[in-house]
């Protein structure tokens, strides 16, 4: 092997291997502070892209998730009202039949015609006011080919349609919330007539609260579904994301103790080139 001081072969191959152990070290070094194996395209160009698509899913089921708590909340909201209905309901039938017996005055009558004109505004008036947020629920605004709808996934189309209907005391009674109770108890016939009202209109609120509680209950189950689905995610991601901070560590330890042997073969192989030197000084 030729002496010359212009190439120094070692110390090129040193300065390279020094080079590629720094490298190694930091990057182990980033891995290990942010806790993730993916911190640049660079580092793995089609995790990322997975990782990316897994982050924009689970964000879209916590929203969902958010969203089917919210319409739980409403759903609650609406069958609450209508088991308030059904309250005043019973009382109004109670007094039906108590007006239907003939033991009652006139005056006795005229009161408690009263009290059922009073029950009828309220019945009204929660259907009305019964709101979630702001909205109304109960007077109209989701009946017919208007219902609310509430978004339960990540994806366009997920979600699913409710009627909510309305409530009114006076009008002819129907499926979609009107009671028919328009007449009084004045009278034993009004009120033998009005009992049969009454149980028409209890039939209806009940019929509505059942679809109301089977909503409830499917709601119930897309909430299990979207958190198992955002938990199988989260761990997904996790596995094509996190750091393995066993095998990080290790490469640390790796790369320091590459980078210190580097570096002192670097400072030798500058060092052995003072040989070549004695050889004109003598």
């Amino acid at each position: 092997m030729s002496m010359s001081i212009n190439t120094n072969s070692g110390a090129e191959f040193a300065a390279v291997a020094a080079k590629r152990a720094a490298e190694m070290m930091d990057e182990a070094m980033i891995r290990l502070s942010t806790g993730k194996r993916i911190n640049s395209a660079a580092d793995d160009s089609a995790g990322i892209q997975v990782a990316v698509r897994m982050a924009a899913e689970i964000n879209g089921l916590e929203a969902s998730l958010r969203n089917a708590n919210d319409a739980q909340a409403t759903i609650d909201t609406a069958e609450g009202a209508l088991n308030e209905i059904h309250t005043l309901l019973l009382r109004m039938r109670e007094i039906a039949v108590s007006a239907s017996s003939d033991t009652n005055s006139a005056s006795d009558r005229a009161s408690l015609d009263t009290e059922v004109t009073s029950l009828e505004t309220e019945i009204t008036r929660i259907g009305s006011a019964t709101t979630w947020g702001g909205i109304n629920l109960l007077n109209g605004t989701f009946s017919g080919g208007s219902p609310i709808r509430f978004q339960l996934g990540p994806r366009d189309g997920d979600s699913i349609d409710v009627t909510l209907g309305y409530v009114v005391a006076s009008v002819a009674a129907a499926s979609t919330g009107t009671l028919g109770l328009d007449s009084g108890v004045t009278t034993r016939t009004l009120a033998s007539a009005y009992i049969t009202k009454i149980d028409a209109a209890i039939s209806i609120v009940s019929a509505r609260r059942g679809k109301m509680g089977a909503v409830s209950n499917r709601l119930d189950s897309s909430i299990s579904n979207l958190e198992n689905m955002k938990a199988n995610l989260i761990m997904s991601k996790g596995s094509v994301e996190d750091a393995d901070y066993a095998a990080e560590s290790a490469k640390l330890a790796r790369a320091q103790i590459l980078m210190q042997a580097a570096t002192a073969m670097l400072a030798q192989a500058n060092a052995s080139k003072n040989q070549t030197l004695q050889l004109i000084t003598g």
